[in-house]
């Protein structure tokens, strides 16, 4: 079934008419409704087009947070073989919100690690919505290392709307095992290819995507902050956020402009969690290219290039 999101209900109701009609043809086998059938299809694929041709960021925010919409474990399981989980910081627990192990893409050995925001009530408790708490942090510090060691191309999916604010995570040094997740993207010599697959909020995002080349869904976000989180802070009312989304250029096309996006993914028509397979798809042949070109460079000159883009970017916007 599938689920509407608000700017999308007459969208919603020319599908759900087209539904009922043919739910009667069922019924009643004399009744004879294709044609009439076909014409809301046209007209609900017409409008589809015309709801995702110029959107706001705020309608971006929607989509990249659409429930169906693709998460880690969906990617995992498509595109890579002998997924082989590990578990562990080695040091408090294991945290769900953040899985990765070492995989094999088109027979290649690689690490990935990402966010994962479960898809039903339970594992959604489990995953703690995606938000990574410092132990998660301190997992994909010793993935990395490990790849490092091995010389193993990492791959992190992003998908967070932030990392997990509470008590027990500022105790255990929440923002010192971000910092460090960070700087550890920005010490390894192998490829490092992060990509925004949903969300990504504040440095709960950074951490996992301070790659050699940063990748972008069409309908993806990427912020300091939530568009609500900046509208109670700037106009104390939770309730501007479409006026906050529009001023922290949170979209892949405005974060292209400015050079922190380096690639954009197109998502098939309606957004990534109308049609999955191919959105998957997409990823995989975008990281396949992307590794491809990063392959031509030394582990020195990846580090190197890495260090400058970040570096370039704080410059950059010191200038501003």
């Amino acid at each position: 079934m599938t689920s509407y999101l608000e700017f999308e209900k007459p969208l919603a109701e020319i599908e759900g008419k087209a539904e009922e009609l043919r739910a009667l043809a069922r019924q009643n086998d004399e009744m004879d409704v294709e044609d009439e059938a076909k014409a809301l299809d046209k007209k609900a694929a017409d409008l589809l087009v015309d709801l995702y041709k110029d959107m706001t960021p705020w309608r971006k925010c929607q989509v990249a947070r659409h429930p169906d919409r693709p998460h880690c474990q969906d990617y995992i399981d498509a595109l890579f073989d002998e997924f082989t989980p590990l578990a562990g910081d080695r040091n408090f627990a294991d945290d769900l919100a953040v899985m990765g192990g070492l995989a094999r893409l088109n027979g290649r050995p690689v690490m990935v690690i990402g966010h994962e925001k479960g898809n039903d009530t339970k594992s959604r408790i489990e995953r703690n919505f995606g938000m990574a708490r410092p132990e998660g942090y301190r997992k994909a510090i010793r993935l990395m290392e490990m790849a490092d060691k091995f010389g193993l191309p990492i791959i992190a999916l992003v998908d967070t709307q932030g990392a997990y604010p509470g008590k027990g995570a500022e105790e255990r040094g929440q923002s010192e095992a971000i910092a460090r997740c960070t700087e550890k993207c920005l010490q390894v010599k192998v490829p490092l290819i992060s990509i925004i697959i949903g969300e990504g909020g504040s440095g709960g995002a950074v951490a996992f995507a301070t790659g050699n080349r940063v990748a972008m869904l069409e309908h993806s976000v990427y912020s300091v902050i939530s568009p609500e989180g900046c509208a109670a802070i700037l106009w104390k009312n939770a309730e501007k956020m479409r006026e906050a989304a529009e001023a922290l250029r949170l979209t892949a096309q405005d974060l292209h402009s400015l050079g922190i996006c380096d690639l954009i993914i197109k998502e098939p028509v309606g957004g990534a969690h109308r049609n999955a397979p191919d959105t998957i798809e997409r990823i995989g042949k975008s990281i396949e290219a992307m590794l491809e070109d990063l392959d031509k460079k030394s582990g020195d000159e990846l580090l190197s290039e890495r260090r400058k883009k970040y570096i370039d970017l704080g410059s950059k916007g010191l200038a501003a």
